[in-house]
């Protein structure tokens, strides 16, 4: 599918098109521009009008419980979209379903039609309703006891959340009478799967498998989702269940076929939306350049994305907008909801006369209990907040409590936030699919709205900004799962297998022989002539199993200071973010680390509040294991590949609010071992010499190449830089040449690489442009600087990486045409 049609959209005019009248959202971005932009600059690269979209109704289905039909009617629900028609209709036909429409499109409605209609009439029928986080399955729940007890056929039903805040009390009062229990998958592979004899109830009367916003189930986290679904099909089945899937995405491209890679059968596909959809006004927002200041390497410095958005978002509260803005990482959403708070405290001053940073008072005109009180009215959220926190925040912002959020993509899903009129998105957060779900925060009752994003120093958001046809003119990405991974597989074969024996033919299905194969070697299962079986001492396999590949157990951050628990992390970003000496940040205040025990999986902090960031640096070396799949360019040679690469956090740095590097400290920690896919291209020094780099610019060539391409990777593949890495080298051991690898982070591969190798020529093409395009002279963070790098971005050569790969693409086009 594609975003909505664009039929103004323009290199930033602000103000009405062709004469008409102001749209809301255009009026509150003069509005912004007019109080948060520094003086003599124009940060907004381009503006698109999009337009307002009218509803398509469909007929009641005769099926539906008539007494369900009347409250939803008497709601207000006079007819509903037809998009839920079709879903609900498929669905009660017991035919496999995905719906992909906007956000806010009502598409629960598509699901809850048939399953309460035959929860009521089948007084045994379950229901399990899968969601990726707990704000979402909170939000669902409480939409879900309000019909219940608004119809008397449905009261016996017992909706129930079941996830790792339930009470132990309750639990069991679940396990033996609720029948639509909402949990997560983190909860269905270890309490549902892993304890099946407890849940016989549910698995033998399993009618519907509700799994929403399937789209979030990418990469790594998504291949086991996909692999604990077939799981609980398998055992379902085992004891006389069908259950019907009902899937729920956000727009994706080709959503039968993600959904059928996710739940093992044939699914069809329901994507003409129906819904009404206020106009939006989406704006691309580059920060201008400081002048003056010079980074690292003497590369030019750029306004800060964060620092950026915290003013946007202030004017906007001035305006009485309520605003959410999604920022990348947990720190960033603390950090960015203090500086919003510390902007509008100080609106009732006079603004500085010069402002390059953005750090001095907003003219907004407030007074200062204006001030305090907007101040007031601003908080972060983020995953890693204990649950009260959690349930706080989003009871806040269902009754408008709150104005303004800074919040990771924990917000980004079906939570019903409604009423918000602005969405800033600080960074773009990796997919265009993600673009569009957090745009669709806004304006969620048909109002019109305000949607935009600002680059961060990096060359995909760099990109998008000057090229906003690959943003807001493409159709949204695939997403990328791989149930038949082996790494994977090797865990989820084991919980497959003790849950209940698998056939030989399950096994072939699976695409799991091979693996099967070398568990019985290593005693984990038996192989009998009926199937696979459980080994003679296997004890639970269930708890080894990391579903999400985040790098294993969690670290608990422990203020010592008074004991207090402050949240959690893996141990897998335990290593990057919370070392000794790490800035670690929680609601609104900031903690200084001085131990990381992974031992003991704790981590001990000190309240503190440093003028200063942190940024920790990681060692990388890599072994080639196998070429998989060859291309041969002439002087270029690509491969997707099997590689070992192994990283040691070795030192982090202490940098200035202004970017400036402080210090740079060494770091004592234990390297770790990963082995994964890449995407792997070798040059001859022959190209090297045609394009014209000196032997002494070749590390700096290839370097900044890879930096490039792993920014640009999201283009062609649905990841985040944060998912892949890299490696260049001028002459690797395993191949005796020039060569650059990008790698997924994820053991066992993830599939980011392999859609990176499949469209390499597009993918370097577009990494060329972004880094030609780029107004800085020698590279920068919005070309060919990392903010990941483990070398701190040295050597780099954009020039010499713009020559590189101009052969690069060129050999490999005429290699394998478009």
């Amino acid at each position: 599918m594609t975003p909505p049609a664009l039929p103004h959209q323009d290199e930033h005019t602000p103000g009405s098109a062709g004469g008409a009248a102001p749209t809301f959202g255009r009026e509150l971005l003069d509005d912004v521009l007019r109080v948060a932009t520094p003086r003599h600059t124009d940060p907004v690269t381009f503006v698109a009008d999009l337009p307002p979209q009218t509803s398509t109704f469909g007929e009641w289905p005769e099926w539906v419980l008539p007494s369900l039909r009347d409250h939803l009617t008497a709601a207000g629900l006079s007819l509903p979209y037809a998009h839920q028609v079709a879903v609900a209709e498929k669905a009660h036909a017991g035919e496999h379903v995905v719906v992909s429409t906007g956000t806010a499109s009502g598409k629960s409605l598509g699901y809850q039609l048939p399953a309460l209609s035959d929860l009521a009439r089948s007084p045994r029928s379950t229901v399990l309703y899968l969601a990726p986080t707990k704000a979402l399955g909170g939000d669902q729940l409480e939409s879900l006891v309000s019909l219940v007890d608004a119809v008397p056929e449905l009261r016996d039903i017992a909706p129930s959340t079941y996830d790792g805040d339930t009470p132990t009390e309750a639990r069991r009062f679940i396990r033996e009478r609720s029948r639509w229990i909402v949990t997560n998958p983190d909860m269905l592979h270890l309490s549902i799967l892993g304890r099946h004899g407890s849940w016989t109830r549910l698995l033998r009367n399993l009618t519907y498998v509700i799994v929403d916003e399937c789209h979030s189930y990418r990469g790594v986290f998504g291949s086991n989702v996909a692999l604990i679904l077939r799981r609980l099909d398998r055992l379902a089945r085992s004891l006389g269940a069908s259950p019907t899937f009902v899937l729920a995405s956000a727009t994706t491209s080709d959503p039968a076929e993600a959904a059928s890679r996710l739940v093992g059968h044939s699914v069809s596909a329901v994507t003409d939306d129906g819904s009404p959809q206020g106009g939006r006004t989406v704006a691309l927002w580059e920060p201008g350049l400081v002048p003056g200041s010079l980074g690292e390497g003497g590369a030019p410095v750029r306004r800060a994305a964060a620092s950026d958005a915290a003013r946007i978002m202030a004017a906007l509260l001035r305006q009485g907008a309520h605003t959410i803005t999604f920022v990348r990482s947990r720190a960033g959403a603390e950090s960015l909801a203090l500086r919003t708070k510390e902007m509008l405290g100080d609106a009732a001053r006079p603004p500085a006369p010069d402002d390059p940073w953005g750090s001095e008072p907003l003219d907004l005109g407030l007074t200062a209990a204006e001030s305090t009180e907007l101040a007031g009215k601003v908080a972060a959220y983020r995953a890693g907040y204990l649950a009260s926190e959690r349930r706080a925040l989003e009871k806040a912002l269902g009754d408008g409590t709150l104005m303004g959020v800074a919040s990771t993509s924990a917000l980004e899903l079906g939570v019903d936030i409604s009423g918000l009129d602005a969405v800033i998105s600080a960074g773009f957060p990796g997919t265009r699919a993600s673009f569009w779900q957090q745009a669709g925060r806004a304006g969620r009752r048909g109002q019109g709205s305000l949607v935009v994003l600002v680059a961060r120093d990096d060359p995909l958001d760099t990109y998008l900004v000057h090229h906003p046809e690959a943003l807001l003119g493409k159709p949204v990405e695939a997403t990328v799962t791989d149930p038949a991974n082996p790494v994977l597989l090797d865990g989820q074969l084991r919980c497959a297998v003790s849950e209940y024996p698998m056939t030989h033919a399950e096994a072939e299905a699976w695409d799991a022989v091979g693996v099967l194969e070398s568990l019985a070697e290593r005693g984990l299962v038996r192989r009998r002539r009926a199937g696979w079986y459980p080994g003679v001492d296997e004890g639970d396999p269930h708890p080894e199993v990391d579903i999400r590949g985040t790098g294993g157990a969690q670290v608990t951050i422990v203020d010592g200071s008074d004991g207090r628990i402050l949240g959690s992390i893996d141990t897998g970003r335990a290593r990057t973010q919370v070392h000794p000496g790490a800035l670690y940040l929680h609601m609104g205040e900031s903690f200084v680390v001085d131990e990381l025990d992974l031992v003991d999986n704790v981590a001990i902090v000190r309240p503190e509040d440093p003028e200063w960031t942190t940024s920790a640096r990681e060692k990388v070396s890599l072994d080639l294991i196998d070429e998989l799949e060859t291309l041969d360019a002439g002087p270029v040679q690509a491969s997707f590949c099997e590689v070992e690469v192994t990283t040691q956090v070795v030192e982090f740095e202490r940098r200035d609010r202004y970017g400036q590097i402080l210090e740079v400290a060494p770091l004592d920690l234990p390297p770790q071992t990963l082995v994964t896919k890449a995407v792997m291209y070798t040059v001859t020094p022959k190209l090297l010499r045609t394009a014209g780099i000196e032997e002494a610019d070749v590390p700096g060539s290839l370097h900044a190449a890879e930096h490039a391409a792993i920014g640009l990777l999201p283009l062609v593949a649905t990841c985040d830089r944060w998912d892949i890495g890299g490696l260049s080298t001028d002459l690797h051991p395993d191949t005796g040449l020039p060569t650059v690898f990008v790698y997924d982070g994820y053991a066992g591969g993830a599939g980011f690489a392999e859609r990176g190798f499949r469209r390499l020529a597009m993918w370097l093409a577009a990494t060329r442009e972004a880094i030609s395009s780029c107004e800085c002279e020698s590279g920068c963070p919005s070309c060919v600087q990392s903010p990941k790098c483990g070398n701190g971005n040295n050597p780099l050569d954009k020039a010499g990486a713009v020559r590189l790969l101009e052969e690069v693409v060129g050999c490999l086009r005429d290699a394998v045409p478009d």
